[in-house]
């Protein structure tokens, strides 16, 4: 079978390199153009582009899905399957409709929950205990096409995004295989789902990666795991930023501990810790403004800090 594979970062490696050593035949790539990063707004290039090159596969990168010149470069390939990983933009109806066996997407949640751009850091920023992965027919609505098959996969207590993404895409690139194998034999089922149980899954917002102390030191122990790697949490201390990378999962024990929320309670060789709305969180590893990421205990030393001083929400 001749597929098309449409995706854009790192996510959709694992799926690519399943499907190229497959008995499927994978036809041309889909990235993003190339998008100018950093200081210096050098063009960077996807991973999925640097993969394709790496392999000699056909690549386009339009600016658009209705561009003419797009569309002469899929006629020329006839895809019989057209397959999203993370592309990042909505197929427009006239190709949905384009390949014979339509298009299938592989979504990083348990459909219907978590649709939209930010699955695996809302699933881990929420506290959730499992999520998954889906592979869904699709339909013009976002991540709202019938199930052909899930798999659901438990969020550990230390997990953070970054370990959580590794694991789903190398369980998502599996289960996605399985279903072109068996929408190749005509053996897929597909599965509705329920819209009445959606929940959404958002881009993440700036303001979203602002620690506020008076939240409970479970909450702040998620948003600062689901903000890992990228783009992380922070707070500000002595009136600079400082992100905070690493944290400990907090006593089970909830109820006001002592000192206001944001007051440093005590400080250790590997670690300090902060008073929360609810209890208190302890803090492993740092990155004060223009700095490297250091241990808690590094910085410490290095800052001179000392139980009684302040971490802000705001300058």
């Amino acid at each position: 079978m001749k597929l098309l594979f449409m995706g854009t970062p790192a996510f959709a490696l694992p799926s690519l390199e399943l499907i190229r050593e497959s008995r499927h035949r994978l036809a041309g790539i889909v990235t993003r153009p190339d998008r100018p990063r950093g200081r210096g707004r050098r063009l960077s290039v996807s991973p999925v582009k640097e993969w394709a090159l790496k392999n000699g596969v056909a690549l386009s990168q339009p600016a658009g899905l209705k561009d003419p010149s797009f569309w002469e470069w899929l006629e020329g390939l006839a895809p019989d399957l057209v397959i999203t990983v993370a592309y990042g933009k909505i197929l427009p109806p006239a190709l949905l409709d384009y390949p014979p066996l339509g298009c299938i997407n592989l979504h990083a949640s348990l459909l219907p929950a978590y649709r939209g751009a930010a699955p695996i850091h809302r699933a881990v920023m929420a506290g959730e205990e499992s999520t998954g992965v889906t592979v869904i027919k699709m339909n013009p609505q976002m991540d709202a096409g019938d199930i052909i098959l899930q798999e659901a996969v438990p969020i550990r207590i230390d997990d953070t995004t970054g370990t959580l993404h590794d694991r789903l895409a190398s369980l998502g690139a599996r289960l996605l295989l399985q279903a072109v194998d068996q929408l190749a034999s005509g053996e897929a089922v597909f599965k509705p789902q329920d819209h009445a149980a959606a929940t959404l899954a958002p881009p993440l917002t700036p303001e979203e990666e602002r620690l506020d102390w008076r939240r409970s030191a479970w909450e702040l122990y998620n948003q600062i795991r689901g903000l890992n790697p990228r783009p992380g949490a922070f707070t500000f201390f002595r009136g600079r930023r400082l992100k905070i990378w690493r944290a400990a999962p907090p006593a089970p024990e909830k109820g006001p501990g002592e000192g206001r929320p944001g007051e440093l309670l005590a400080v250790s060789p590997e670690s300090f810790t902060v008073a929360a709305g609810d209890g208190a969180l302890t803090v492993l590893e740092v990155q004060p403004e223009g700095k490297k990421a250091i241990s808690a205990g590094d910085f410490c030393r290095g800052y001179r800090v000392a139980p009684g001083e302040r971490f802000d929400s705001r300058e």
